[in-house]
């Protein structure tokens, strides 16, 4: 596979997963400001705003619920935002065409013409849970009709990765608020986890078994050790060129090794600095995509001239 298509559907991948994330964090907290009177709305937009690693404005101004829509929803120049997201996820399609199926292009080109240009406070849910169909269809297209090939392989790559860091950014949010049940059950059910949860601990969400089955539960699609450990997955059938003595592959090293720093820590340990490591885990997330990127898409490969046998 040429580096330009396998970069595409990465891209793909991580861009989809993106939009869907960002949807969800802003859904929980948008709303959460809505309901609780007692949040200052200023400084909890500005924490949102830098969690989602975008600028806030100038100190100055005062801050609302609007203006992070406007920035993180629709504004299709903000890299941050889910507007640009959908947009740079059907640009990679275009570029990939050949690889990428009809039923995929035609559901990318289709939510990118359809994304509105402004949303209101008032609308907002219903455009966060349109953009969660609308990445669950692509997601659906992809695993029902893609052969388990390179071009699954990085697409699933760049979703898994992208889902870590997602995930992590929604943990990272619950500084922004009290520590409280019924705040991990909106964050439960933000990731679709609520009835999984239920199924796996049968008691209400405490923020020990809430904050465990979000990270560091095996099964659940969308915990952080399962996506990272999907995603070694796929770089294993990748590249399983691997020495007898460890990892060649510095993504593989850099995901192995946040991983069983997770796992071999007590869930105590983490909750106490939950800040500090989920941003460890997003660090990761981006050193793993520079480490593929290296590896795979580099953009300026020399020649290498191999002398002809006689």
């Amino acid at each position: 596979m040429l580096s330009r298509i396998a970069e595409s559907l990465f891209w793909i991948g991580r861009y989809v997963e993106r939009a869907d994330g960002t949807s969800r964090i802003l859904d929980v907290h948008l709303q959460l400001l809505l309901e609780d009177t007692w949040i200052e709305e200023d400084p909890a937009c500005r924490s949102l705003m830098s969690v989602m690693g975008a600028a806030p404005p100038d100190p100055d101004t005062e801050m609302t619920r609007q203006d992070v829509l406007d920035a993180l929803a629709v504004d299709r120049t903000h890299p941050s935002s889910i507007a640009y997201s959908l947009g740079a996820a059907r640009e990679n399609a275009r570029r990939a065409r050949e690889i990428v199926s009809s039923e995929l292009w035609e559901s990318l080109n289709t939510t990118r013409s359809t994304m509105p240009r402004r949303v209101t406070s008032e609308k907002a849910h219903s455009f966060f849970s349109w953009v969660r169909e609308r990445a669950a269809l692509v997601v659906g297209i992809v695993e029902s009709s893609m052969s388990r090939d390179d071009a699954w392989q990085f697409l699933t790559l760049g979703r898994s990765l992208e889902r870590a860091d997602q995930t992590a950014r929604l943990l990272a949010t619950r500084s922004l608020t009290e520590a409280s049940g019924p705040s991990w059950t909106t964050i439960l059910r933000s990731c679709g986890a609520h009835e999984a949860y239920l199924r796996t601990y049968r008691g209400a969400p405490s923020a020990r078994n809430a904050a465990e089955f979000l990270l560091l539960d095996r099964l659940f699609p969308r915990s952080i050790i399962h996506s990272i450990a999907q995603a070694e997955a796929c770089l294993n059938t990748i590249d399983p060129s691997n020495g007898r003595s460890g990892y060649t592959s510095s993504a593989q090293r850099t995901l192995g090794r946040i991983r069983s720093e997770l796992e071999y820590r007590t869930i105590s340990g983490i909750i106490e600095d939950l800040p500090r490591q989920m941003e460890r885990v997003q660090r990761a997330s981006s050193e793993a995509s520079e480490g593929i990127r290296e590896r795979f898409f580099p953009a300026h490969s020399l020649p290498v001239w191999v002398e002809e046998k006689s």
